[in-house]
C-alpha cells in the first residue's frame, strides 16, 4: 500500500492528574505530536512527545512531519524515512504511524509484521516523582503493592529519600532515575547505601557528555545510559561505561530504530530498559513489542495523565497489557 496516502499532523495538550517532578524541572502537561496516514479506508496513527532535553518542540516537529506529506504521497517506507529524518520524535511519529497503517492494511498485528513473538504482559516500573523525603513515601506508600517503583532523584538527600521509599514499600524493587543531575563524586558516595537498600539500577547518573570517568564495574549498582544512548550507533563508546541501555522511541525515531539497537545491545552484551517519555497510550503501544528484550520495563507515562485515549494500554496493579488493535498496530 503506497499511493494515494494522505497525511494530518496535530500537536495535542494532555493534563497530568497531577505535576510530575524530576531533576531537570517540572511539568503538568504532556505536550505530544499525533501523525496521521492513511490510505485505502484505513489509517496508521504514531504519537511522539518532543523533548526540550534535544532541542525538540511540537511546532518543529509538526513542521518537519508536514515537510514529508508529498514523500508520503508517493510511498515513503520507513527505510527511506530512515535515511530522510535524523533519530527524533517526528521520525518516531511517522514511523509509527506507518507501522499501524501496514498492520491495519493487512489485517495483522505489527508484532507479527516485526517477526516478533506476540507481547505478554510485562510488569511495568510505576514512577515517584522527585519530591520531599515525606511527599516521596507518601507516594511510595500509595504504590506499596506494586512489583517495582522508580524513583526520581536530584542531587541532595539521595539516601534519604531512599531510605523512605523502601520502608513505605519494602517488598518493591527499586531503580532510581538521576536525569544527569550527579556527577561522580555524588555516585561514588551514595552507591554502597543504594546497594544496601535494593536499589538493582540507576539511570543516567552523570550528564550525557561527562561519562569519560565511569566504570560500570566500580559501581555496586548497575548503571542505565538513557540520555546517553539514542540509536545503535552509541554503544560503542558506552562499552565499560554503563550495563544497561534505556531504549525509548522517541530517542531511537521510532520501532524500527529501537529494533534496531535492541538487537545491537543485545549482540555486545547490554541489559535493556524500554522506557517512555510522558505521553499517552498511543505513544506506549509501539514500545510494548520491545519488552520481550527488556530487564527493565518502564511504560508507565498514561498513569501520570489525568485522562488517556479511548482505547488506551490496560494496566493491572504494575502489570501492562499488549495494545487491543484499534489502539495500535
Amino acid at each position: 500500500m503506497t499511493g494515494g496516502r494522505t497525511l494530518r499532523v496535530s500537536a495535542e495538550s494532555w493534563p497530568l492528574r497531577r505535576p510530575f517532578a524530576i531533576a531537570r524541572g517540572t511539568k503538568t502537561t504532556a505536550e505530544v505530536v499525533v501523525a496521521e496516514i492513511a490510505c485505502g479506508g484505513v489509517t496508521g496513527r504514531g504519537e511522539c512527545v518532543p523533548y526540550p532535553r534535544y532541542g525538540e518542540t511540537a511546532t518543529d516537529v509538526v513542521a518537519a512531519i508536514e515537510a514529508l506529506a508529498s514523500a508520503i504521497a508517493d510511498g515513503l517506507d520507513r527505510d527511506t524515512l530512515t535515511e530522510t529524518l535524523p533519530p527524533g520524535a517526528a521520525r518516531n511519529a511517522v514511523d509509527c504511524a506507518l507501522w499501524d497503517l501496514e498492520a491495519k492494511a493487512a489485517g495483522r498485528r505489527a508484532w507479527d509484521l516485526a517477526g516478533l513473538e506476540v507481547p505478554e504482559p510485562t510488569v511495568t516500573a510505576e514512577t515517584i516523582g522527585l519530591g520531599t523525603v515525606e511527599d516521596m513515601a507518601a507516594d511510595a506508600a500509595a504504590l506499596t503493592d506494586r512489583p517495582l517503583l522508580k524513583v526520581k532523584v536530584g542531587c541532595d538527600a539521595v539516601v534519604e529519600r531512599l531510605q523512605a521509599v523502601r520502608d513505605a514499600a519494602p517488598a518493591a524493587r527499586l531503580v532510581v532515575d538521576a536525569n544527569e543531575g550527579w556527577d561522580l563524586e555524588i555516585l561514588q558516595a551514595v552507591g554502597d547505601d543504594l546497594a544496601a537498600l535494593g536499589v538493582e539500577m540507576i539511570e543516567q547518573p552523570l550528564p550525557a557528555g561527562d561519562g569519560g570517568g565511569l566504570d560500570a564495574d566500580a559501581c555496586p549498582v548497575p548503571l542505565c545510559a538513557d540520555e546517553s544512548c539514542h540509536t545503535a550507533a552509541d554503544l560503542g563508546r558506552l562499552v565499560g561505561r554503563y550495563r544497561l541501555v534505556n531504549i525509548k522511541l522517541d530517542k531511537t525515531g521510532g520501532l524500527t530504530g529501537a529494533l534496531d539497537l535492541a538487537r545491537a545491545a543485545r549482540a555486545v552484551g547490554f541489559g535493556i530498559m524500554v522506557g517512555c517519555m510522558v505521553g499517552t497510550s498511543l505513544a506506549m503501544a509501539p514500545a510494548t513489542l520491545l519488552t520481550g528484550f527488556a530487564d527493565v520495563v518502564d511504560l508507565d507515562g498514561p498513569l501520570w495523565l489525568a485522562r488517556d485515549r479511548d482505547p488506551g494500554l490496560r494496566f493491572e496493579n504494575g502489570t501492562v497489557f499488549p495494545p487491543d488493535a484499534a489502539l495500535w498496530g
